[in-house]
């Protein structure tokens, strides 16, 4: 099962993967995760994406696609994976399509969690980070509108600028500008499912579960 999330930032595409990696046993793939993994761990990639980062650069497709060529060919994922935050460009798509062809694997499913910008605001702006243990809360799940104290660690919370509701419309521009045309590419090769994203997570999941059921995936 290999499977792309798809959607604007706060329709809750992290949470989704987590819980379907742990269904069906196979890795989530985070974009951000892989790169800081490889930067860590010092590879080839990893040094240059560092070099790129320390100067202020955007880290290239070309290596992106190879920190990502490293992980999918890798054993972990000899029977699947999630992939989260890539891609976000058309060339991008095109980078990943011709890396599935050489690595000859096929991409089962895209789907694209679809949430109205008015409810990824209300969703972004109620997070909090804890200074300490850096824990993400939610006014909308989480006692947390009170003190400003994490639960966990007593640490003070504070509200990232990302997640600042007139950051969070800027993002959604740059998400529609940038990155709704792969929706027409990949609705064009059969592969794009939208899947209504509003609701609780579990009545997410379940949507979701019941496209890749019908989809035999």
């Amino acid at each position: 099962m290999r499977i792309i999330l798809f959607g604007a930032p706060g329709v809750g595409k992290g949470t989704q993967a987590k819980i379907l990696s742990e269904k069906f046993h196979i890795p989530h793939i985070s974009t951000g995760d892989i790169l800081r993994e490889a930067v860590a761990n010092g590879t080839e990639l990893g040094k240059k994406a560092k070099a790129l980062v320390e100067t202020g650069q955007l880290v290239s497709d070309n290596i992106m696609i190879g920190i990502i060529r490293d992980v999918i060919s890798s054993s972990q994922c000899k029977n699947g994976f999630i992939l989260d935050g890539f891609p976000r460009t058309h060339a991008q798509a095109e980078g990943l399509d011709q890396l599935f062809k050489e690595l000859q694997l096929s991409l089962n499913k895209v789907i694209n969690i679809d949430v109205k910008e008015n409810e990824i605001i209300r969703r972004l702006s109620s997070r909090w980070m804890c200074k300490k243990c850096r824990r993400i809360y939610s006014e909308l799940i989480n006692s947390v509108s009170g003190n400003r104290r994490c639960p966990f660690c007593a640490g003070e919370l504070y509200q990232r600028d990302d997640d600042k509701p007139e950051t969070v419309r800027h993002r959604i521009k740059v998400y529609m500008q940038l990155t709704v045309p792969l929706k027409e590419y990949y609705r064009r090769i059969g592969l794009l499912v939208d899947v209504n994203g509003m609701g609780d997570v579990k009545t997410v999941t379940d949507r979701i579960l019941a496209v890749l059921n019908r989809t035999h995936v």
